[in-house]
Parts: structure tokens; C-alpha cells; sequence
């Protein structure tokens, strides 16, 4: 049984960020910044409370009698109480001998193009710990993208503002990023497990450190460009924003109308059509903040059973990559036409330079976890280069035009007219060298 280390880390990233959070609004306070106080509080509340109604619904309590726990959810103590229990599970596992036990079937990855099927025992204590992992892993994603994102965001774009870093400040947006990053990570592992869940997969350092780079990277270019652009353009910045969310809350919607499935009722076995509809919505407008500041490794398909893409797109993801490397562009270079003198102290060209290159940065790590380091690459149908090489074939034909061509009568009166143009060209030449 593995050591719940990624509970750990989710429960020290959630306390860290909600303390230093606490912290600085009460500096903001005694400051009178009424605006950045309230702001800082609501991106530390809200997640938390999304995270206490995402844990409680994982492990079903509203249908079992806990009062206790329920009650300390609603206090927002519920990470920590969980994380207790899963430590006092693993504490307990080896000393307890369990009497019942269930049987699972993984493939293994195939060598030299054969699969083996084995099998593994599970207790109930390793269930239970799967079950906390796996919450966990989903309220990591929640915290991220619904919390520390839009903190990370608000805190620099003060710092821009008031061209000041206080220490309180620079320790929340760098527990933010690292929140950011780990909450994209777990999101990448998450989906390779959804979609392989036949597989016993197994991820390696490298696969690790590649994604951290890979979303390192491209988060903290996307929240420098957003920053820096609704620094000199504020009344812009909110129509780009809600351009990019509405676009990317609709789309999964767009695509179930279309494939005209009857509506999901597998979701909750308690859940009424309302509660069902809640809770999709509240799962697409998670996906859309995903999808503001990275790419979301979990595609949405709201027609399939368990509400996934299981399909490897590599034509979404460069049409993505593209048209996000175009806007980072466009907005960067915007703030560089209309900055201010608030930046007269950095060099303004050598910025922009630097965030087209962390963006490319980004990814290229993405194209190194997917060409060299997926545990399951294997398993793909095609490989990430030979997918975008196809892509870029497909935009090269859309952008080439053809050339028109002329009617048979046109080409032939075209083809008599030279003929006759050359002869005449002859005849005047033979009469002006004999006159």
C-alpha cells in the first residue's frame, strides 16, 4: 500500500494558501484597501467551500449518519479531518488482517506487442484510501483553477499597481503558483487513469518532472500576459476574459446538443434532474477555468457515461496551442503599444521576448511528456508529432488557394491569341529589318 503523499501535499498546499491568504487580507485591512481585502477573501472562501461540498460528496456523507463530519465541513475543517483519516487508515492497514478482500484485473503495458492480464488483491482499507486519493486528486483541480488562479492573478495585478512586494503578498502568489501547477498536474494524471483505467499504469520521475515544467511555464506566462494587458487596458480585459470562459463553459454543451444523446442520469443515483443539471454545469465551468489559464488534459464529453473523452484528439489540442500562442501574442503586444511610464524601469522588448519564449518553452515540454515520457504511450494510435504534422498539412491546404483555371473556349482563344500576337511580333520585326 503506497503512502498517501499526494493527500499530504494537497492538505499543506490548501492550508498554506488559505493562512497566507487570511494574513494579507488582514494587512489590506489595516491598510484601508476594503476592495483588495474583500477580493483576497473571496478567492480564499469560495474554493474551500467547493472543495468541503466536493469531499462530502465523493464519500456520499449526506446519505450516511456523520453528523460530526458534517458539521466540520461546515466549519471548512473537512481537508483535514479527511487527511487524518486516510493516515489512520494507512497507520492501521498492516496491523489489521481484513476478511474480505476483492479481486481486480489490470492489463500490463504490452511488450513486443502482447498484453498480460493480472490480478491483485485490494482490502477494504486500500479501497477506502483509493477513495480518499482519489478525492483529493479532484479537489486539487478545484482549488487551483476556482481559487488560486484568480488569487494568484489579483495579487500580482497589485503589484503592478502599487509597483510593491510585500512579503505577506510574494508568499501568497507563490504558494498560489505552486498550487496552480501541482492542481495541473494531478489534472494530467487524472485523465491518463481515466482514460487507461484497463492499465495498470505506472508514471515515472521524468513524466512527473516534465509536466511540472510544462505547466510551470505556461500558467505563469498566461497570468503575466492577463496581468499586464489589464494594466493599461482595463475596460478590455473583461470582455477577453468572459470570451474565453463562455467559449469554453458552452463547448462541451455545444457538443452534446448536437449528438442529440439522452441526458446523463448515471451521474448520482440520489440526484433529481435539477441536481444533475447543477452539477454538470458546476463540472463545465470548472473545465472552462481550466481552460483560461492551461490546457485541460480532461476533455469533457457530456454524452459518454463517464462524462470523458477517452479519445486522443491531437488536432484539438493544436488548434488550442495556436490560437492561445496568437492571443498571448496579440495581448502582449497591445500592453507594449499602449504601456505606461510605470514601466519605464524594465526593458519593455526584452518582456515580450521573454513570455513568447516561456509560452514556447511550455510547450515543447509538452511535446517531450508526450513523445518520450506518457506511461502510456504505447497504447496511442499515433504519436504527438506524427498528429500535428497531419494538423499542419490540413492548415497548409486550407491556406493554399487554387489557382483558377479557364473555361476550354477561354484556353483556346487565349492559346490563338499568343499564337497570333507572336506571328504579328514576327512580321513587324521582318519589316523593320527589310523596309
Amino acid at each position: 500500500m503506497r503512502f498517501p503523499s499526494s493527500i499530504f501535499v494537497s492538505v499543506s498546499l490548501f492550508t498554506a494558501e488559505t493562512t497566507a491568504a487570511l494574513y494579507l487580507s488582514s494587512t489590506y485591512r489595516s491598510g484601508g484597501d476594503k476592495i483588495w481585502q474583500g477580493l483576497t477573501l473571496l478567492f480564499a472562501l469560495v474554493p474551500s467551500v467547493l472543495v468541503q461540498f466536493t469531499l462530502t460528496f465523493i464519500h456520499r456523507d449526506l446519505s450516511r449518519d456523520r453528523p460530526l463530519v458534517l458539521l466540520l465541513h461546515i466549519l471548512q475543517l473537512g481537508p483535514f479531518v479527511r487527511c487524518l483519516e486516510a493516515f489512520f487508515i494507512y497507520g492501521y492497514a498492516s496491523s489489521i488482517e481484513e476478511p474480505y478482500v476483492s479481486i481486480t484485473r489490470k492489463k500490463q503495458m504490452p511488450k513486443d506487442g502482447l498484453s498480460e492480464e493480472i490480478e491483485k488483491e485490494v482490502g477494504q482499507a486500500e479501497g477506502k484510501l483509493f477513495t480518499h486519493r482519489a478525492a483529493f486528486a479532484r479537489t486539487s483541480v478545484i482549488q487551483a483553477f476556482l481559487g488560486s488562479a484568480p488569487q494568484l492573478t489579483l495579487q500580482l495585478y497589485i503589484c503592478v499597481l502599487q509597483q510593491y512586494i510585500s512579503v505577506g503578498r510574494g508568499t501568497l502568489m507563490i504558494v498560489s503558483l505552486l498550487s496552480i501547477v501541482y492542481g495541473a498536474l494531478r489534472c494530467n494524471i487524472l485523465a491518463i487513469k481515466i482514460k487507461y483505467d484497463d492499465y495498470e499504469v505506472e508514471v515515472k520521475l521524468a513524466a512527473y518532472l516534465c509536466i511540472f515544467l510544462w505547466r510551470s511555464f505556461e500558467i505563469a506566462t498566461r497570468v503575466v500576459v492577463l496581468v499586464l494587458f489589464s494594466s493599461v487596458l482595463q475596460i478590455w480585459i473583461l470582455p477577453v476574459v468572459l470570451l474565453n470562459f463562455f467559449i469554453f463553459f458552452f463547448y462541451p454543451w455545444i457538443l452534446f446538443w448536437q449528438s442529440k444523446s439522452p441526458f446523463p442520469e448515471n451521474i448520482e443515483k440520489t440526484l433529481t434532474r435539477v441536481g444533475t443539471t447543477i452539477v454538470l454545469c458546476l463540472l463545465t465551468f470548472l473545465y472552462a477555468g481550466i481552460n483560461m489559464f492551461c490546457w485541460s488534459a480532461v476533455q469533457l464529453k457530456l454524452s459518454d457515461p463517464d462524462l470523458i473523452n477517452k479519445s486522443q484528439n491531437w488536432y484539438r489540442m493544436a488548434v488550442y496551442y495556436m490560437l492561445r500562442f496568437i492571443e498571448n501574442a496579440t495581448l502582449i503586444l497591445l500592453w507594449y503599444v499602449f504601456q505606461t511610464g510605470v514601466y519605464q524601469y524594465i526593458s519593455t522588448p526584452l518582456l515580450v521576448l521573454q513570455l513568447l519564449i516561456g509560452y514556447s518553452i511550455a510547450i515543447f515540454f509538452m511535446l517531450v511528456f508526450y513523445q518520450f515520457c506518457h506511461p502510456c504511450k504505447k497504447l496511442f494510435s499515433s504519436s504527438i508529432t506524427q498528429g500535428l504534422w497531419a494538423c499542419s498539412h490540413i492548415f497548409c491546404l486550407l491556406c493554399k488557394r487554387p489557382k483558377p483555371r479557364l473555361p476550354p473556349s477561354s484556353t483556346a482563344d487565349f492559346a490563338t491569341n499568343t499564337l497570333n500576337e507572336s506571328q504579328n511580333g514576327k512580321t513587324s520585326q521582318s519589316l523593320s529589318i527589310h523596309p
